[in-house]
């Protein structure tokens, strides 16, 4: 069971990983909680259509 939880911990904490360095989400630039909220959702969404794409190149050969 823990070493499940490990691999799937480790999974989580590169999407935080991604979004602090990548996706701007270190500090918020935005005042009030609804506006950081959409800034953390176009992030997530950002970070999953890079999923996708690595995803469909992957599995398409030339």
């Amino acid at each position: 069971g823990y070493r499940i939880s490990q691999r799937k911990r480790k999974r989580v904490e590169e999407i935080f990983g991604w979004l602090k360095t990548v996706g701007g989400m270190r500090k918020s630039r935005f005042i009030g909680q609804a506006k950081t909220q959409m800034a953390a959702f176009i992030s997530g969404a950002a970070y999953n259509l890079l999923r996708i794409a690595k995803l469909s190149d992957s599995g398409v050969k030339a």
